[in-house]
């Protein structure tokens, strides 16, 4: 357990002994194969200049299942098996090397998460979150910040209020929202669910899985996608164009083209409702 003073001027250490037992309580015990560690101060409304900043640091076997929460402080996982449950009001949540059952949230902080698997749950009301090298169910949402998801393998939901969304290496299913920020995915191998609300889009399919659906509200979408390969194109925007549109049958004008490529397949769906779209085969 680290104790620091919050005084601009220092305390020594007989002034921060004196001050946690004045104004805060303090457990830390073992018992039936469980630690508990908490320090919670003695009342609410007490005056921030005897307040003390107090952390701990945790060292345990691999296999190992956690409870944590702290109002004001960061959150750091690393190299665990086991259902992990954290949560903090103030700060940024890091995560590394886990495994099992993972849900973390934050109302002020970043959030980093990588080399992780199995089920990954994480919020922030206020930051970004980066993800890398996870696999498994993911899930990620931020309410004011960017998304940055890089070698993510399996089905994955990241969404944001208010930031961009950057993708790479991204395999199997992958579901990904804002609602004011451009979204640039590539190298994706699988289906693809992406949305904006008020930035452009580009999205580089190599490996096709079950379909495509791109939306965006206000501007642009560029796609990419693997040639030879047989689609149902279902496109609406302010100006198409695909290139090469070869082996193609359906409808098609300025607007909208529906119909099938290559004797069909792998639905297709793009909507730009103010936007041009163009679509490239490689």
């Amino acid at each position: 357990m680290y104790v620091n003073g919050n005084s601009i001027t220092g305390l020594s250490k007989d002034e921060i002994k004196s001050r946690l037992e004045e104004f805060y309580t303090v457990e830390v015990s073992v018992s039936n194969n469980k630690l508990t560690a908490i320090a919670k101060q003695k009342e609410n409304n007490m005056n921030w200049k005897k307040s003390l900043s107090i952390s701990f640091k945790i060292y345990v076997p691999g296999n190992v299942s956690t409870d944590l929460s702290t109002s004001g402080g960061s959150i750091h996982l690393s190299d665990l098996k086991g259902n992990q449950n954290f949560r903090t009001s103030g700060g940024s949540l890091h995560v590394d090397n886990i495994s099992g059952a993972i849900k973390g949230s934050t109302s002020g902080g970043n959030i980093h998460v990588a080399n992780s698997n199995d089920q990954i749950d994480l919020s922030t009301s206020g930051g970004s979150i980066e993800a890398s090298n996870c696999k498994g169910t993911i899930q990620l949402s931020t309410s004011g910040g960017s998304l940055h998801l890089a070698d993510l393998n399996g089905t994955i939901d990241a969404s944001t209020s208010g930031g961009r969304i950057d993708g790479s290496n991204i395999t199997g299913e992958l579901s990904a929202s804002t609602s004011g920020g451009s979204v640039k995915l590539d190298n994706i191998q699988g289906s693809v669910d992406a949305s904006t609300s008020g930035g452009s889009m580009d999205v580089a399919v190599t490996a096709l899985g079950k379909f495509v659906k791109l939306h965006n509200s206000g501007g642009s979408i560029n796609l990419e996608l693997p040639k030879g390969k047989g689609f149902d194109l279902n496109l609406s925007g302010n100006k198409i164009k695909v290139d090469p549109l070869n082996n193609f049958s359906g409808s098609t004008d300025e607007n909208n083209i529906n119909g099938t490529l290559n004797g069909g397949g792998i639905p297709i769906t793009v909507k730009a409702s103010s936007g041009k779209i163009t679509v490239t085969l490689k």
